[in-house]
């Protein structure tokens, strides 16, 4: 059982190098922040999977949730910011 989790980690982590990817040349900045929303939730999934590891998944469970609320509201935070800055220099110029 534990070579399921350790494979799908790997797989996970393979997963997290793509989206660093989009997030390095992504063509936008909305495209750069749904790529680190997906990091973000990528690494959230492999939380759990090192608490199933460790035989303790009450605490990493805590730090799990924790991470995603902090991942959720920065992505949000980050789109109203540039959405808002888009507008406001949209406006500027006219």
């Amino acid at each position: 059982m534990e070579n399921l989790f350790f494979a799908s980690s790997m797989v996970l982590i393979v997963l997290v190098a793509l989206c660093l990817l989009r997030v390095i040349g992504g063509p936008t900045v909305l495209d750069r922040i749904l790529g680190g929303n997906v990091i973000g939730t990528k690494v959230t999934v492999l939380l759990l999977i090192i608490g199933v590891l460790y035989k303790n998944v009450e605490m990493f469970v805590d730090i799990a949730i924790a991470y995603a609320l902090l991942n959720f509201i920065t992505t949000l935070g980050a789109a109203k910011y540039f959405l808002y800055r888009k507008k406001a220099g949209l406006q500027e110029n006219d």
